[in-house]
């Protein structure tokens, strides 16, 4: 029993990476933790899977600092950094569950499904002789057995209108690309529009390249759609509000407990100087923030849409030792004219999540009068000295009322 109490201890203490003169709580809450674990080994009336029993802890721990520092198990991990690195491994298709069945709605170009012949509107049965159709299998476990490492095969099996008979494919999976800047044209005369439904790795030349396609054209007014955009790499947003302000203007600053000030500044001077228009709604979020909150404390740009989520938290991705990751949040993000736009969270993660709900109810989806700021929340743009918003979201500077038609 000594022994196995003694093996806990150490096991807690190498999770940590810690020694327990250095450790962060007392010896007497570390004690107890260590008792709390101990006796559920011991005497707990069921089995225990101690890989599952630390994960819950962990998560257990992180949810209750904030709604954004979490947990991410081993086999999770590439998943969840995919939207960030700009790619991921599949067969490269768009497909939408109907009917207990995946319909292919469209097979990506150039990407391994189109080129072995699968069509829109195919619809896959089984992979690797595992039928996935009529199974009520979830999304996230089909999306597995499709994906897999680039240049594994993967058996697939189509149901397609006209043809008697099902269909085989060996599909060669390969490295599937998520642009983040899929729409860019002159939407009027001498007007562009870029959509950036995300922040990547591969965003900024995605944008630079657009952006430098439309002033080929003689654009003088720039319309960045942000709408619905979740954010993403912070380093990303700086680089694209990088595109609109004299050399040497700060876009943001960070500070946390542990992190003094840092502050970040743009590099160039920017080649373009007409209009500027950034569309915003209450899906966007973090990076989509950044750009919007210092395009507006720069006078840079007008904001136009609905107030935006309100992320104003910094996460740092942390990898523990058996290839889990911890993604804890160790600073806030500021705006060039101090602005923190962190919505409260102090009332628990379930109220967090819900805090757009509440935000229809109130009416403040379709009337900009219902949203009441106190004194402490305005803040002065940094040219104009126009009056803007912290602590919950970037707030417009033109309000668009939610289309409920």
């Amino acid at each position: 029993m000594k022994n196995k109490y003694l093996k806990i201890t150490v096991v807690l203490l190498l999770f940590c990476g810690i020694s327990s003169a250095q450790m962060p709580i007392s010896k007497e809450q570390y004690y107890k933790l260590n008792q709390t674990v101990y006796a559920i080994k011991e005497l707990y009336v069921d089995t225990v899977n101690d890989t599952k029993l630390v994960e819950y802890a962990i998560s257990g721990i992180l949810e209750n600092l904030d709604p954004h520092s979490v947990y991410i198990p081993a086999q999770e991990v590439q998943r969840a950094n995919e939207p960030l690195q700009g790619s991921f491994d599949g067969i490269g298709i768009q497909f939408q569950m109907q009917k207990d069945t995946l319909l292919v709605v469209n097979p990506l170009r150039n990407c391994p499904a189109e080129k072995v012949g699968v069509l829109m509107g195919d619809r896959i049965i089984s992979v690797d002789g595992v039928n996935i159709a009529g199974v009520k299998m979830q999304t996230s476990d089909i999306m597995k057995k499709l994906r897999g490492r680039r240049g594994t095969k993967v058996n697939v099996q189509v149901v397609r209108r006209g043809v008697k008979e099902p269909i085989d494919f060996v599909i060669t999976r390969d490295k599937i690309p998520l642009y983040s800047v899929e729409v860019a044209y002159e939407i009027a005369p001498r007007v562009g529009y870029i959509n950036i439904s995300s922040f990547s790795v591969t965003t900024t030349k995605e944008f630079e390249k657009a952006f430098d396609g439309l002033k080929k054209k003689g654009i003088t007014s720039l319309i960045i759609d942000l709408q619905s955009n979740g954010g993403g790499l912070m380093d990303a947003a700086i680089n694209i509000v990088d595109e609109f302000l004299p050399k040497n203007k700060e876009i943001l600053y960070t500070k946390g407990t542990h992190y003094p000030r840092q502050s970040f500044y743009s590099k160039s001077n920017s080649s373009f100087d007409g209009n500027v228009v950034v569309l915003i709604d209450e899906y966007s979020a973090s990076a989509s923030e950044i750009v919007s909150g210092a395009l507006q404390d720069w006078d840079r740009a007008i904001v136009v849409g609905r107030r935006s989520f309100g992320k104003g938290l910094v996460q740092r991705p942390l990898s523990l030792a058996d290839g889990s990751e911890l993604r804890l949040t160790i600073a806030r993000y500021y705006t060039p004219s101090g602005r923190n736009i962190q919505k409260p969270y102090s009332d628990g993660v379930e109220k967090y999540q819900n805090e757009l709900v509440g935000r229809k109810k109130h009416g403040e989806l379709q009337n900009a009068d219902s949203i009441n700021f106190p004194d402490s929340l305005k803040f002065k743009t940094l040219v104009l000295g126009r009056t803007v918003y912290g602590g919950g979201g970037i707030m417009p500077d033109v309000f668009v009322p939610l289309d409920t038609t």
